[in-house]
């Protein structure tokens, strides 16, 4: 028997822990506040986005910025925060949206009479007949999915508090024929 085999296996468990240690100081805390992964699941973004995309989510943009309108984001669902959520923003804080047979009506400071927003997005079968007048809070959005008869958002829950916000989606990793950089605009 080598005399030095318990000292190599000493030094390769060692240099092993050390390994883990430091990748795991490294790759939590990008993993808790830079990037995490995150795979579609449902219709309720077709076409942007198609359940089983695979998506890394950019979290750090929107602690220097605020979300702007028609940013894709991901965030928890209010009503179950374990759950998380794709839709695009439609509404920003402090702003009125009325919607009138699908179409929506934003009214703002910058616009007092109102302008029609244009969702080149929307297909003709994502829209909905929908009618309604919603006054958002100052830490509120309005989040709609772009397949908007297969979609549970701001329309059946209420605006969405930007405490729940989580990042946007930087990088579509999957389907590797869709890869791309912010996908959703």
């Amino acid at each position: 028997m080598n005399p030095e085999s318990p000292q190599k296996k000493e030094s390769f468990i060692k240099e092993t822990v050390k390994f883990a240690i430091i990748a795991l100081i490294i790759v939590i805390p990008i993993r808790k506040y830079v990037a995490q992964p995150f795979i579609v699941s449902g219709a309720s973004m077709d076409p942007s986005f198609a359940s089983g995309q695979y998506l890394i989510v950019d979290q750090l943009t929107y602690h220097i910025s605020d979300p702007k309108r028609d940013d894709v984001i991901i965030f928890r669902y209010p009503n179950n925060p374990s759950t998380f959520f794709i839709k695009r923003i439609i509404g920003l804080p402090g702003e009125t949206l009325t919607m009138d047979s699908g179409k929506v009506t934003i009214i703002n400071k910058e616009n007092p009479e109102g302008f029609l927003l244009q969702e080149n997005y929307i297909t003709k079968e994502h829209r909905t007949s929908d009618s309604f007048t919603i006054a958002l809070g100052e830490t509120e959005y309005f989040v709609m999915g772009d397949n908007r008869p297969q979609s549970s958002d701001s329309r059946s829950w209420g605006p969405l508090e930007s405490k729940y916000i989580i990042g946007r989606p930087f990088l579509r990793l999957m389907p590797v024929s869709q890869i791309s950089i912010f996908p959703g605009r």
